[in-house]
């Protein structure tokens, strides 16, 4: 009977900290009614039950704080960013900030800048194609693709420093690094390739 009455109160204070009533439950205690449902008054708790009480609050309180510090920290590592520079077809000079990890491709599309992307990032296009500006950068980016130097070939206006901006990932040492948009683009299907609808 005891234990049964325990697992009742213990069942009942657990779903109120669920709801956040363990205030309320300070001044609980439990009774069994004539007709066999737990109802409580407000009497003190029982030494036992304000201790398993304070154990559940205790955990969840400890678990809300390291859970929103870890989403902090993890926030601290995902922000980091490198400064990159489009130079648009006019001349027009557009510094942005891009995360790392992200391609050039997806950073223009982010902040407006017009850099077409046809093929969605599929290296079936070129309509992506910018060129480096400074060979130092240049020679910090890994060396191209078969299929990216494929795709080059059809691009318009092609340079040493040629590259597809799908394909130039941020990394921290590219910090700094010009890409001037080309005045124009050649912009046709290879291989049969259909671009999904935006």
């Amino acid at each position: 009977m005891l234990i049964s009455r325990l697992s009742r109160a213990g069942f009942f204070i657990a779903k109120e900290l669920s709801r956040g009533g363990y205030t309320f439950l300070s001044r609980t205690r439990f009774r069994q009614g004539s007709c066999g449902q737990c109802q409580h008054s407000p009497l003190e708790l029982l030494p036992k039950t304000r201790a398993f009480q304070w154990a559940i609050f205790q955990k969840r309180h400890d678990f809300s704080t390291s859970a929103s510090n870890n989403a902090s920290e993890g926030g601290d590592e995902q922000k980091e960013t490198i400064s990159v520079t489009f130079v648009s077809k006019d001349g027009e000079e557009i510094p942005i900030q891009v995360p790392v990890g992200m391609s050039m491709l997806e950073a223009a599309h982010q902040n407006d800048i017009e850099l077409e992307g046809a093929c969605e990032a599929s290296l079936a296009c070129s309509t992506c194609h910018v060129i480096v500006m400074d060979m130092e950068y240049y020679n910090k980016l890994e060396d191209p693709s078969d299929e990216e130097n494929d795709m080059l070939d059809l691009a318009f206006g092609l340079t040493e420093t040629s590259r597809l901006g799908c394909q130039i990932i941020a990394r921290p040492e590219l910090d700094g690094i010009r890409l001037a948009i080309p005045a124009a683009t050649r912009n046709f299907a290879v291989d049969g390739y259909v671009p999904k609808p935006h």
